[in-house]
């Protein structure tokens, strides 16, 4: 683009890089059993190449009795016979790589699953050598359970074991003990098996989790949270939004613990780590996380969030700006824990000015402070789906259905064709969750010809964005509060600025110009309604513009 300047981002190809989830089981079947795998990302390679991403993050693939679907780990080194072979990983590994794209891959070093060696030699009796490997607590006198924490995924985070006469702790399902990190051989042993994958020529880990490593080991009660009712009056349907959690995760020993993990990437280079963390603190959380050589990046649930007002982004990137100072925040606004962003974040908009929302979005992420996360199928317009009980597999919603009907409507099969092949080109036999109906008119094969499908805009932002990143790794950022449903901020480096701003709400807005930034160059991808007129700025709803200046 002429007059935007390229610096440099010091050899940190993270800063403001697209990474694209990879969900295994729903991407592509290429042994014909219903649920993708390895051989299938393989095949799929060039397509994710197409996208113009620059890395993957693939979903647990490990050998798992699949309690969850991979997080609850049964050998962290071994493939699960039903993704393939470490062979068929090492092809992933060497296809990618030959396409330059990096390749991350999802990292539990919180809890395991109790089918574990790990666990079945810990749980036999309170003297074995790996006894103390897991969290375990005797009853209180009356024979309940040591504390009041809650699981994740609803009711008491202690399961009791019959031939320890003690609880464990399960910070999500029963099946998935938590490790105590408070012992030193744990730590070795999961830092052991992190190298095992460098040494194999994987660039970095998703760590699923990763503030839940640490527990106190006061065993305190968690004090208790005020109760939000919803829109009928009616508390939270999961008992752990009950309480505020202060003593079940995010303690300080885990940031000398991240500081081992990053003293590990540090031989092997250009490697990195990507943090999920979810706290009543979040921003605080991220900040300290990644910085002091402790995470690379990380990303919490803010914008997993239903609310997508432009008064909600403000406050949500002005606290995140303000308390992350020198660390670097990783957005994502979908992924496979929580229902598609296309629905999400489209509720009381009819359906073409959904369509033209989606890029909007994309748009916001690509010019934040920050790298991206993108879930597969955000490039095509994937709505939620609408999974029926009897089709159900996440346990999580199967718990708490009705109400909440868990994960299973984000993680169904990519439609790749539509031209009479069966489950949309996923798989030529019954997949695991039944592909869409509403899916297959968005299949790939019918939007990679149409240059103004949501697919080919997806590439062509992407596209322009790679001629941004560089001037945007060393960038400020601004959020400029508006009043109203125009999302508007600035990036500025010593190279130039960058002024963003983007119509989130249901009418068409204007708004003047700061003095700066009249009469720069407009440099708005292809396809975003808006215009500039002297000092004004006019955007339709969906609208948007970007002006730079040297």
């Amino acid at each position: 683009m002429s007059g935007n300047p390229i610096s440099t981002n010091n050899g940190e190809w993270w800063r403001n890089s697209v990474i694209y989830q990879i969900y295994p089981r729903s991407f592509c079947d290429a042994n014909g059993d219903g649920i993708g795998d390895l051989q299938g990302i393989c095949q799929k390679l060039d397509y994710v190449k197409s996208l113009g991403v620059d890395a993957i993050w693939i979903s647990p693939f490990f050998k798992s009795p699949m309690a969850d679907f991979g997080y609850d780990v049964s050998d962290y080194r071994d493939v699960d016979p039903i993704f393939g072979n470490l062979a068929d990983f090492d092809r992933v590994i060497q296809g990618a790589h030959e396409r330059g794209l990096k390749v991350i891959i999802d990292q539990i070093l919180s809890h395991t699953s109790d089918q574990h060696p790990w666990f079945e030699e810990s749980r036999q009796n309170r003297d074995n050598p790996k006894s103390d490997w897991y969290v375990w607590a005797d009853a209180k006198e009356d024979g309940s359970a040591p504390n009041n924490w809650m699981s994740n995924f609803g009711g008491s985070a202690w399961r009791w074991c019959t031939r320890r006469r003690q609880y464990y702790l399960t910070n999500f399902l029963k099946e998935q003990p938590d490790l105590n990190l408070h012992n030193p051989q744990v730590q070795e042993q999961l830092l052991a098996d992190l190298k095992f994958w460098l040494d194999r020529g994987v660039d970095g880990f998703r760590l699923d989790a990763i503030n839940h490593a640490f527990h106190n080991r006061s065993l305190q009660d968690n004090p208790a949270r005020p109760v939000k009712l919803d829109k009928n009056g009616l508390p939270p349907v999961n008992s752990y939004e009950y309480q505020w959690h202060i003593y079940d995760k995010s303690q300080p020993e885990n940031l000398e613990f991240l500081q081992r993990v990053r003293a590990l990437l540090e031989q092997y280079p250009d490697s990195v780590t990507v943090g999920e963390v979810g706290d009543d603190n979040t921003h605080k959380i991220m900040a300290d996380y990644t910085t002091e050589n402790r995470l690379h990046m990380a990303y919490s649930f803010d914008l997993l969030a239903e609310d997508c007002s432009a008064q909600f982004l403000r406050d949500t990137l002005a606290k995140n700006r303000r308390v992350i100072e020198e660390g670097w925040p990783c957005w994502s606004i979908s992924n496979h824990d929580v229902p598609r962003s296309f629905s999400r974040w489209n509720k009381g908009f009819d359906s073409e000015t959904a369509m033209a929302r989606a890029p909007l979005f994309l748009l916001m992420q690509l010019m934040l402070r920050g790298s991206v996360c993108l879930y597969q199928g955000e490039e095509l317009g994937l709505p939620e789906a609408d999974v029926a009980f009897e089709d159900l597999q996440d346990p999580y919603g199967i718990n708490l259905w009705p109400e909440f009907k868990g994960r299973d409507g984000c993680r169904t099969p990519m439609p790749w064709f539509n031209g009479g092949e069966i489950n949309a080109g996923f798989s030529k036999v019954k997949p695991w969750l039944p592909v869409a109906e509403e899916h297959y008119h968005l299949a790939v094969s019918l939007q990679e010809d149409d240059q103004h499908s949501m697919l080919s805009r997806f590439r062509a932002l992407l596209g322009w964005h790679k001629a941004q990143a560089p001037a945007l790794a060393t960038a400020a950022q601004e959020i400029i509060d508006t009043g109203n449903e125009l999302l508007v901020f600035e990036r500025t480096s010593a190279a130039g600025s960058y002024f963003v701003a983007l119509n989130l709400g249901h009418e068409a807005a204007s708004y003047a110009l700061p003095e700066k930034f009249v009469g720069s160059e407009d440099i708005t991808p292809a396809d975003f309604a808006g215009s500039v007129q002297g000092a004004e700025l006019a955007l339709p709803v969906a609208g948007a513009r970007v002006l730079y200046r040297k």
